[in-house]
């Protein structure tokens, strides 16, 4: 018995017990390392168990030293939630070469990217373009080496990373009340995803990217000197086509400025910016046009399902983009929301709440071919369910075209003759309007002198177009709200989403009027000034929301009206009493312009730092080598929202309180319109 326990006993030693081997060590759980952003330290490599020393910079690429002190510091910064750009201490990127070693390159590329995981202690380093693992190779260090991994160790003598800071200081008031009601602003306007519109090249510029700041705002050789972004600029925007800098990051010589439409405007930095001094809700609204994208001469998909489809998924990795710069999942301030619920639930952890719209002129594949419809009502419903499944919570049925919903309302001038020229291109014909008294399409209306402009910019008319003519004086378009609209108008009302009269004539947003009233459906919206006073007195009727657009407090010059003037007209409005909480619509990188300085600023100048409406403090904002200030570039970027709403207030005189107290209950009054029309 003693012989056979000492041969089971030698057998167990052995793990040969049964013919079974005994439990082998249980492998690492590789998780993704969401917390390595901003960090500086030193990398040691092993080979299995064995450490082959800690990464140093050679004469080419990268070798070991099993000295700690000669180590190389590397500096991590996320590039998606799990993936980080490293830099060395020249600030060069590591990236795995063609050939297999890890060299420093010049500037963040696909092969610079790494996935980083982490296992009790250690961590696993993957080219995210190539997926091989980082460690020994041949020698050096490279990718291809299964068997490495990597010890982490702080350092110092990293290089900063490139970025912009905000500017703003101090500890915020509260995003919601004592009462549970949201305290602060809204833009219920804006198109943050532009960089993804329009099939993907008319804008230059990101809001994020991978790479930081020197990958998403560098110039663009489309939009210098009569590229053929600059051309396109100069039509939709009146700017001129011969630019001095095309430069971007750091100089930013060209862009961005207060009347570039199709460079970024909204850089993340710039609306963290904004929410740190006082905004509450973000509005982002998806843009499409199938035939500007047809205008450019490097795209993705012109169908404009497929332009919406690609900016929520902007959007969602945006919202992952800024939770990995703020140290994993669900730790960043730009928070999606799909309901009003979550508006508020967001709010109330003092971060940034961004709901999804939609805002094009073929929704759903609905064009309308010389007044016959191009979709049916299945359509709609698959187009509805298909919108709500990506968390859009309201949508224009009208945007610059006649459509199988309805009729538009007109542009004017140069504009207005380019976009016509699309309504042509959309529809088979152009747009035809009668003369009308009361609310019109266009106080100004096209003339043959804006068509001669728009031909002298090089914009050819379709094969046999006969130029129309208007009458004089005001005008409206001749179409309304067709069947098919009815239908959409009711659905969404079905659904509790929010309609936005903005874009429709005067027909077409008088009758989805008479169906609010008629419900008494609260959920209308006019959100960027492209409506009617009466129509806007009908929608305050039956609790509707309203922004105004955030042209400069006082004249700029540039021929727009003012916000106060407006804000005033509105609230003066038979039903402007049930006006509690007023918006801002910025229409940012929308091909509409921002705010000009005002012409009385250097005599009457907002004064930096600034208190911001939310108690923080604001000093102006620096892109690389230049400094933004109001006063002299006016809403050249969108982080000069938080200074324009301070000098908005500033510049109200006996009217600052009651404007305060409006702007400040903007994003609650939006978010009540919403559950109102959900209940």
């Amino acid at each position: 018995m003693k012989r056979l326990r000492g041969l089971v006993a030698s057998l167990l030693a052995l793990g040969i017990t049964g013919g079974l081997a005994a439990p082998a060590t249980a492998a690492p759980s590789w998780a993704p390392a969401q917390d390595l952003e901003g960090k500086c330290v030193s990398l040691q490599v092993f080979d299995g168990t064995t450490s082959r020393g800690y990464v140093q910079r050679a004469s080419v690429g990268y070798g070991f030293t099993g000295n700690a002190a000669s180590a190389e510091p590397f500096r991590f910064e996320a590039t998606q939630l799990g993936r980080y750009l490293l830099r060395d201490s020249t600030g060069k990127p590591p990236y795995q070469t063609v050939v297999g070693w890890v060299w420093a390159g010049d500037a963040y590329g696909d092969r610079a990217d790494w996935t980083v995981s982490e296992a009790d202690g250690k961590y696993r380093f993957l080219s995210t373009a190539t997926g091989q693992q980082l460690g020994v190779y041949l020698g050096g260090l490279g990718a291809g080496n299964s068997n490495s991994t990597v010890a982490l160790a702080p350092a110092t003598g990293c290089a900063a990373i490139p970025d912009i800071a905000t500017g703003v200081s101090g500890t915020p008031a509260p995003g919601v009340d004592a009462n549970g009601k949201l305290a602060g602003w809204i833009d219920a306007h804006a198109h943050i995803t532009a960089a993804e519109a329009f099939g993907g090249s008319l804008h230059c510029g990101d809001a994020y990217a991978p790479g930081g700041v020197t990958v998403a705002l560098k110039g663009c050789a489309s939009h210098a000197t009569l590229g053929w972004g600059a051309l396109l600029e100069a039509i939709i925007a009146g700017t001129d086509p011969i630019n001095s800098a095309e430069d971007g990051w750091p100089t930013f010589g060209d862009w961005p400025q207060h009347d570039t439409m199709l460079h970024e405007a909204s850089y993340f930095r710039s609306l963290q910016r904004a929410w740190q001094s006082g905004q509450r809700v973000l509005n982002v609204l998806l843009v499409a046009n199938r035939v500007i994208c047809g205008l450019t001469l490097e795209h993705t998909s012109c169908d404009e399902m497929d332009q919406i489809r690609a900016q929520a998924q902007y959007l969602h990795k945006m919202q992952d983009y800024v939770d990995a710069r703020s140290g994993g999942p669900g730790k960043g301030w730009f928070r999606l929301a799909t309901t009003p619920a979550q508006v508020r639930q967001i709010a109330a952890q003092g971060k940034l709440a961004v709901t999804i719209g939609v805002e094009n002129s073929e929704i759903f594949g609905c064009r309308e071919i010389n007044d016959v419809p191009q979709c049916t009502k299945a359509q709609i419903d698959a187009g509805l369910d298909e919108l709500e499944a990506m968390g859009v919570s309201g949508l224009y049925p009208v945007h610059k075209f006649d459509n199988a919903f309805g009729g538009t309302r007109f542009d004017e001038g140069v504009t207005g003759a380019a976009v016509n020229v699309g309504n042509l291109i959309s529809t088979g014909h152009w747009w035809q309007a009668t003369s009308c008294t009361g609310p019109s399409d266009n106080e100004q209306p096209l003339v043959s002198d804006d068509f001669a402009r728009l031909l002298q910019l090089g914009v050819g008319l379709p094969a046999g177009a006969i130029l129309p003519v208007y009458p004089s004086g005001k005008i409206c378009n001749v179409r309304g709200l067709t069947d098919l609209g009815r239908y959409l108008i009711e659905r969404m009302m079905d659904r509790g989403m929010i309609i936005h009269i903005d874009h429709m004539s005067v027909k077409t947003a008088s009758a989805v009027l008479d169906l609010a009233e008629r419900d008494n459906y609260p959920g209308v919206a006019s959100v960027h000034s492209w409506s009617d006073p009466a129509l806007i007195n009908r929608l305050l009727g039956v609790g509707g929301f309203l922004a105004g657009y955030a042209f400069s407090a006082t004249d700029d010059g540039q021929d727009t009206g003012t916000f106060l003037d407006e804000w005033r007209a509105n609230k003066s409005l038979a039903n402007g009493s049930k006006i509690t909480g007023y918006g801002v619509g910025s229409d940012v990188n929308g091909l509409g312009p921002q705010a000009a300085p005002r012409l009385d600023a250097g005599s009457r100048p907002l004064t930096y730092p600034f208190t911001a409406t939310n108690g923080t403090q604001v000093a102006k904002q620096v892109y690389g080598s230049r400094t933004f200030d109001l006063n002299t570039d006016g809403v050249a970027q969108y982080g000069l929202y938080a200074d324009w709403i301070v000098d908005l207030v500033n510049q109200s005189g006996g009217d600052a309180a009651q404007l305060r107290r409006h702007l400040l209950s903007g994003a609650e009054a939006y978010t009540v319109m919403w559950e109102k029309a959900r209940a």
